[in-house]
């Protein structure tokens, strides 16, 4: 096994992996900007180090500085997380070239599946069904025309370099083409560095369920059944469930198996999600492959039982699978929305500042990955993502009221949050009977207006007490040093010796 790992991430997924390598018995490093001097995620390493200041170029995705820090660290292995470097075929490059194993598919995998139009060639050479779409070169534009009359409008253009909707464009009609697609590929240039975009037909009302895959280097690879990821907002989720309200078993298994064919043609190794859209009529069409540990794995654990960032570790040193896919199994039905610093009645505008209180729910099938903290301060330069609140039920009704009452007890103060939109979509009758699809926002929250109004003075008062109290204790003249980190007595907020 690994003699020391580092995480090359922050907040809650750092904590996530910390914490499944303590349980294999690996020790730790954990690697920091410099806003992110009191995270949380590094008081489950067992060392830290400072990497750079807050722009992520010059910190959590700094190659150079990270492959130096594991080194240094006497690290035989990087543990990426999601986001930043995760999905980056040079840095998984970089580290194979140090002798560091990077915790993920090789750098040629991530290159191949990374690319969507290489990655269309190679699902359907693999004989898995792909949304109809063409190719064409950047300065090739009347292929493009062709090519959308052809397929029939509505069409969405895609950037081939990358995802969360960045360098997409649907286009009702043709005379709206041609801006849309020089708009997209700009976009995409900015985003990614590369302005490639290719079209596809516009499915309307699709829904997006992704596949959880493991491979390990023998070639073996199982599928871990489906999330359910159709909530989203600017093609982001924001709500995920497992099983799919939409899925039957004979469709989950023609879905899992070709999860599966798309893995191996890949010669992928390790975790990963193959993401589908499905249409009305229930027919799937490949959409990507992530090449990572997912946000949403929380519910794959949840009703599979199976640990997938030990899973990860595993398979990077070599081991096989230790079960086989007729030994997997679902049970009960789990749920996991993401709690983010934003506003919801800004157009989720991401927030920022210090958060005075946070209560935490707790209970039966309730699970928090947090990376916050009483007194913990949200920058500007990072995902507003604060935790992932998962719930797990006998099956979907006790796992949505779960949620529903675990959103209702949790309380973050002194930034705005999203927890009561979470709560009214939960809540919403379309999306309790699991009619959802990727248009369900768009639909049915084209605006939103929290239905309480402003706070109620309960939690006004408890901020502004808060709030007074940490001025009262606030340092003035002092100098943070490269290794202060929060106590506990910061971080479990208010307490009293019994």
């Amino acid at each position: 096994m690994f003699k020391k790992i580092l995480i090359a991430n922050r907040g809650e997924i750092a904590i996530r992996i910390a914490k499944a390598c303590h349980q294999l018995g690996i020790p730790t490093v954990g690697v920091y900007s410099e806003p992110d001097r009191k995270g949380k995620h590094i008081q489950f390493t067992d060392e830290a180090y400072l990497i750079g200041p807050a722009a992520p170029t010059e910190s959590y995705l700094n190659i150079d500085m990270i492959v130096q820090t594991a080194k240094d660290a006497g690290c035989d292995a990087v543990h990426p997380g999601y986001g930043f470097l995760a999905e980056n075929a040079a840095f998984a490059g970089r580290c194979e070239k140090e002798g560091l194993t990077f915790i993920g598919p090789k750098a040629e995998t991530i290159s191949l599946l990374g690319s969507k139009i290489e990655a269309r060639r190679l699902v359907q050479d693999a004989g898995a069904p792909v949304i109809p779409g063409a190719e064409f070169g950047e300065d090739d534009f009347e292929s493009c025309r062709k090519s959308a009359k052809l397929i029939g409008y509505p069409v969405l253009i895609k950037a081939s370099a990358g995802g969360g909707g960045k360098g997409m464009r649907v286009v009702e009609k043709e005379e709206d083409l041609e801006e849309a697609v020089e708009s997209a590929s700009r976009e995409a240039r900015s985003a990614f560095g590369d302005g490639t975009v290719y079209i596809e037909k516009y499915l309307k009302k699709p829904r997006h369920v992704e596949i959880q895959i493991l491979a390990d280097s023998t070639g073996d690879c199982v599928y871990l059944f489906e999330r359910e990821c159709s909530i989203q907002r600017r093609h982001q989720k924001i709500i995920e469930e497992t099983p799919s309200p939409a899925l039957d078993p004979e469709l989950r298994q023609r879905m899992g198996t070709a999860a599966v064919k798309i893995a191996q043609a890949a010669k992928y190794v390790n975790a990963g999600t193959v993401e589908f859209l499905l249409d009305e009529d229930k027919n799937f069409y490949f959409l990507e492959v992530n090449t990572r540990i997912q946000v949403e794995h929380p519910i794959t654990e949840m009703v599979t039982g199976v640990d997938l960032v030990a899973r990860q570790i595993e398979i990077a040193d070599g081991n096989k699978l230790p079960f086989k896919q007729e030994e997997l199994t679902q049970r009960g039905h789990s749920v996991e929305c993401r709690i983010y610093a934003e506003d919801p009645e800004n157009n989720f505008f991401p927030a920022s500042g210090k958060i005075l209180l946070c209560a935490e729910p707790e209970g039966p099938g309730i699970r928090n990955d947090s990376g916050i903290y009483n007194g913990y301060e949200v920058t500007v330069h990072y995902d507003p993502i604060l935790s992932k609140l998962v719930t797990f039920g006998e099956n979907r009704e006790q796992a949505l009221d779960r949620m529903a009452i675990a959103l209702r007890e949790y309380v973050v103060l002194g930034i705005r949050n999203n927890i009561r939109f979470l709560y009214d979509v939960i809540n919403h009758e379309e999306f309790r009977k699991g009619n959802t699809d990727t248009g369900f926002l768009e639909r049915h929250f084209p605006e939103y207006t929290a239905p309480d109004g402003n706070s109620s003075r309960l939690e006004i008062a408890i901020a502004a007490a808060m709030h007074h109290e940490s001025r009262k204790t606030t340092r003035t003249g002092s100098t943070v040093t490269a290794t202060e980190q929060p106590t506990p007595w910061q971080t479990l907020g208010a307490f009293r010796m019994l």
